[in-house]
């Protein structure tokens, strides 16, 4: 069985690309370069839109496949929605190291939001950035700007959506994570982290 692809690889309409790193619409309140798609009203911050949906995007993806993907050490890109879902994988698996067992959610939010905050992150065609073969670089330091600010707005919407769905809104700030989620802490996606 092969790995979850993305579904907006087969989207008709093109996402601008930054290298092949594409920039596809976000539902999101975080500022960034991203076009926003609409929220939709009454839904839970722990739960994703269905897929049919115009206000699905690639986040809700990434957290929806992201269990089942890190079983994988093969992943074929079929297009390029595909790299930001393997990114999406990959900073996740770094976020959730960053929850202890034992954290409260305020303990939590505070680690994965400076964590999604930080702006020394790799960008493709740094020598920090996982699998630099399968990702060209951005073109000029225009690109690379922009490319930067898109991935720190996909950083900290999905921070929050991950938090959302780790920690139990019932609990409080002092909630426990959910051990469903803190399963695959050491699960690394195609052996690669950030």
């Amino acid at each position: 069985m092969p790995a979850y692809n993305s579904v907006f690889n087969a989207d008709p309409n093109q996402p601008r690309l930054v290298g092949n790193f594409p920039l596809l619409p976000l539902r999101t309140r975080t500022r960034g370069p991203a076009y926003v798609l609409p929220a939709v009203p009454g839904l839970p911050p722990n739960e994703s839109p269905d897929q049919d949906s115009e206000s699905y995007d690639i986040l809700d993806e990434i957290l929806a496949v992201f269990r089942a993907n890190t079983f994988f050490r093969n992943f074929e890109i079929q297009g390029p929605a595909d790299r930001l879902l393997m990114y999406g994988i990959w900073f996740v698996s770094e976020c959730l190291t960053k929850i202890k067992p034992t954290a409260t959610a305020r303990d939590a939010t505070k680690e994965v939001m400076n964590t999604a905050l930080d702006v020394n992150f790799a960008l493709p065609g740094d020598p920090g950035w996982p699998l630099n073969q399968m990702y060209e670089p951005p073109r000029d330091r225009q690109d690379a700007e922009l490319l930067k600010q898109y991935m720190s707005q996909v950083r900290q919407e999905l921070a929050t959506r991950l938090l959302a769905r780790v920690f139990d809104a019932e609990d409080g700030p002092n909630g426990k994570p959910s051990k469903w989620w803190l399963s695959f802490t050491k699960r690394k996606f195609m052996g690669k982290s950030l």
